[in-house]
């Protein structure tokens, strides 16, 4: 991997866990059971994704 496409991947690992924790952060102020859980949800998600991205890093390393 050269360097220009490793600083991709950081940056797109780095914008990923940074959406699961503003999610997170967003969740546990909302009082609407049905839009925290959605944006409960989205942070979930975000968890998955950055777990995959990571994964797949891992097995092409």
């Amino acid at each position: 991997m050269t360097p220009k496409e490793l600083l991709y991947v950081e940056d797109a690992l780095g914008h990923t866990k940074e959406m699961q924790t503003a999610f997170s952060g967003f969740a546990a102020e909302i009082q609407d059971t049905e839009l925290k859980s959605f944006v409960e949800q989205l942070a979930g998600e975000n968890s998955q994704w950055y777990s995959k991205f990571v994964e797949v890093l891992n097995k092409n390393a």
